[in-house]
């Protein structure tokens, strides 16, 4: 049972990063339209990452609140919603560009501020609760290759929706997915193992073993623990710098396939794709090589030796591709960056759930804060890099940005609880 409760929360996330990455997509074909630059369009793309930065603590609270299965249901039927309003946003002729440009941040800040407690919930509250506490980072890895594989569809799909419906249309029709993932988890999801109809005592048995007493979980009584625990910080730190990286891939990579590399817009599509494939290969295969080191080593030493190795591979990779002459080998070396960069992705957020205790949806909260407060800055910051310095520059501060996150794990504990 616990499998198909994380095969549940991967689609969500699939279908989260189709209805959040389309943008990106799309935004090629809108700037056109709208009359849009670059830099106007980061505006708006930064409004998602500052709605999802902002709205990560409360969602995790949100969950800790309403519980995972009315939580999540009801923030799957707002993308849906904000998705398809999209679609009405009023044109060049009948509106000013600063109302354009206005109406489109705002609906992203709404849509991230929508999807902030998916991964505090869903890592939070259902993972830490349907699975082993030693086996964490493994369904984490698969939620993260439910979001890879995700903004992998999305490029292709959208490209090719733009191009026979219009940018308009396409966030029309893929909107209804929202609303169908929230009902499908409503249907079958529960918050606790011992409500699902369908546990087995074996399995329930197995989701318990070597969980903290009682009296060691009271120690997590208030929330607030996490907010002034050395360990949740440097852990939100790192992250802060590896998901500079990741929100390059996630905002900027089709226009930099198209514009810079020069690829026609249905192939860039689906070269956009193939670093989102090798990303979801890597943050699968980090969750299983985090949980085995862990096993044998303890916790401390596997979420720190998967992710310094990652993000120092992941900062070496991107800077090559931003040098190379062949675009082909570019996407290569896209693809290796940001299958790296998610091979860390599970292991901070086991770091974190296990740091977090009773109270790992807060704790999931912070991190995913500082992850996104980035994606905010990230927007801006590299088409003005790329304005200024050039592109091969604006790649290279995401590879400083990666080496940074490696260096932090150096003093991260995670086997030393909130607290402690």
């Amino acid at each position: 049972m616990r499998w198909r409760i994380v095969g549940l929360l991967t689609l969500a996330s699939f279908v989260a990063y189709l209805l959040r990455t389309n943008m990106s997509v799309a935004g090629e074909r809108m700037m056109r339209d709208l009359g849009l630059t670059q830099i106007q369009l980061g505006v708006v793309l930064a409004g998602f990452a500052w709605g999802y930065a902002i709205f990560q603590l409360p969602g995790g609270i949100l969950g800790e609140w309403l519980g995972a299965r009315k939580a999540l249901a009801f923030i799957a039927v707002a993308w849906g919603v904000l998705n398809m309003v999209v679609g009405l946003v009023p044109g060049a002729g009948s509106a000013s560009l600063v109302a354009i440009i206005s109406t489109l941040a705002v609906l992203r800040f709404l849509m991230g501020a929508a999807q902030a407690p998916l991964y505090p919930i869903a890592s939070g509250q259902s993972i830490a609760r349907w699975f082993p506490v030693t086996g964490w980072a493994l369904p984490n890895g698969l939620l993260n290759g439910g979001l890879t594989l995700g903004s992998a569809a999305t490029a292709p799909l959208i490209a090719w929706l733009t191009a026979e419906l219009g940018w308009r249309l396409s966030f029309v029709v893929t909107g209804p997915l929202g609303i169908g993932i929230a009902g499908i988890w409503w249907w079958y999801a529960r918050d606790r193992p011992d409500e699902h109809p369908g546990i087995r005592p074996r399995e329930l048995a197995l989701i318990d073993a070597g969980r903290p007493t009682v009296g060691h979980e009271t120690a997590f009584r208030d929330w607030r623990l996490v907010l002034r625990d050395r360990n949740v910080l440097l852990i939100t730190a790192s992250y802060f710098c590896s998901n500079y990286v990741f929100y390059f891939f996630f905002n900027w990579l089709y226009i930099y396939l198209v514009d810079v590399r020069k690829f026609e817009a249905l192939r860039g599509g689906a070269f956009a794709a193939a670093p989102w494939i090798a990303g979801a290969v890597g943050a699968m295969l980090g969750g299983v090589v985090c949980d085995q080191i862990s096993k044998r080593y303890g916790f401390r030493w596997g979420p720190r030796l998967v992710s310094i190795t990652g993000l120092v591979l992941a900062g070496g990779f991107i800077i090559a591709a931003g040098t190379a002459t062949s675009p082909y080998v570019a996407v290569a070396l896209l693809c290796l960056c940001l299958a790296f960069q998610q091979f860390t992705d599970s292991a901070a957020w086991a770091a974190t759930m296990m740091v977090g205790g009773r109270h790992a949806a807060a704790a999931c909260g912070v991190l995913n804060t500082g992850g996104n407060v980035v994606g905010g800055i990230g927007a801006l910051l590299v088409p003005i890099t790329a304005r200024v310095l050039g592109w091969p520059a604006a790649l290279g501060i995401a590879s400083l940005f990666a080496l940074l996150g490696a260096i932090v794990w150096i003093w991260i504990e995670a086997d030393r609880p909130a607290g402690d």
